[in-house]
C-alpha cells in the first residue's frame, strides 16, 4: 500500500510537470513570429514592396514585424530589433555600415540565427561583402541583362521541401543573377534560366553555424505581387525559425 501511494504521488507529479511543459510549449507556439525587416534598396522599391508584404504577413499569419530602415548609406536605423527577433528578413543593398551598426549586423549574421535574404542581400553591406559567400553561401557575380524573362524550374525533389509548399512560380521579370561558384553545401530549391545562358541557382537553403538560411535572388516589385513568391517568403520565415506555418483564422 505504501509503495502504491509513492507511485501515485510520483506519477501525479510527473503528469503535472508534463502538462506544464505542454502548456508552456503551446504558449510559445501561440506567440507571433517576430520578424525584423531590414529594408534599404531603392532600385527595387523596398519602401513599397516590404510594407505591403508586412501587411500580408501580419493579416494572414501569426507574425509581427519590426523594422530597420535605411536612412543614409551608412545608417540603418532600428537594427536593435535584431536582438530579440526570431528571424531577420534582409533586403538591403551595398550599405556602408560601420562601427556599432556593422558589428550588430555581423553579430546576428554570424551567430547561427535564422535569415531570409532577398535579391540584393547578396551584396547587402559594401563594407562586409563576405556576407554573401560566408553566410548565405552564394557567389554573386553581377547579373544578366535586364529584359529576358527568367524561366523558373524546381530542383530535383525540391517540391517536397516545406518552403515550396503551396508555391507556384514559373516566370519572373527579374534580371537573372549570376551565382556560378556558390558554396557546395547549399540545397538548391529553384533554378532560373534565360535563352542561350546556363541555368543559375535562384533560391536555396543552407545551414550555417547551426542556423537555417534561405536566399532567393528574386525580389523585383512585380515578383512581390506574385502570390507564389509571397508564399515562398512566408514559408521561409517560419521554416528558418523552425516553426510550422501558423495561419490566422479568417
Amino acid at each position: 500500500m505504501r509503495y502504491f501511494r509513492r507511485f501515485t504521488v510520483s506519477t501525479a507529479v510527473a503528469l503535472i510537470a508534463g502538462l506544464c511543459l505542454a502548456n508552456a510549449s503551446a504558449g510559445e507556439r501561440d506567440k507571433p513570429l517576430k520578424v525584423c525587416i531590414l529594408s534599404g534598396c531603392a532600385l527595387y522599391k523596398t519602401e513599397e514592396s516590404l510594407p505591403a508584404f508586412q501587411k500580408h504577413l501580419e493579416e494572414k499569419y501569426n507574425a509581427r514585424c519590426t523594422w530597420a530602415v535605411r536612412q543614409a548609406d551608412d545608417d540603418l536605423a532600428g537594427l536593435e530589433g535584431l536582438d530579440d527577433c526570431d528571424v531577420a528578413l534582409i533586403f538591403i543593398k551595398r550599405m556602408q555600415l560601420a562601427g556599432e551598426q556593422l558589428e550588430r549586423f555581423k553579430k546576428y549574421a554570424t551567430s547561427g540565427r535564422p535569415i531570409v535574404a532577398v535579391r540584393t542581400a547578396s551584396h547587402a553591406v559594401q563594407t562586409w561583402l563576405d556576407f554573401d559567400h560566408e553566410v548565405l553561401g552564394g557567389n554573386y557575380n553581377w547579373h544578366h541583362p535586364v529584359g529576358p524573362v527568367t524561366t523558373i524550374a524546381y530542383a530535383e525533389d525540391a517540391k517536397k521541401h516545406p518552403i515550396l509548399t503551396g508555391v507556384e512560380l514559373t516566370k519572373a521579370g527579374d534580371a537573372l543573377y549570376k551565382n556560378q561558384g556558390h558554396a557546395k553545401d547549399i540545397r538548391v530549391l529553384l533554378t532560373g534560366s534565360i535563352p542561350n545562358e546556363p541555368a543559375e541557382a535562384l533560391a536555396w537553403t543552407r545551414e550555417y553555424k547551426g542556423g537555417r538560411i534561405f536566399y532567393t535572388s528574386l525580389g523585383a516589385p512585380d515578383t512581390f505581387e506574385q502570390a507564389g513568391f509571397r508564399r515562398m517568403l512566408v514559408n521561409a520565415l517560419f521554416w528558418t525559425a523552425r516553426r510550422n506555418v501558423e495561419t490566422r483564422a479568417p
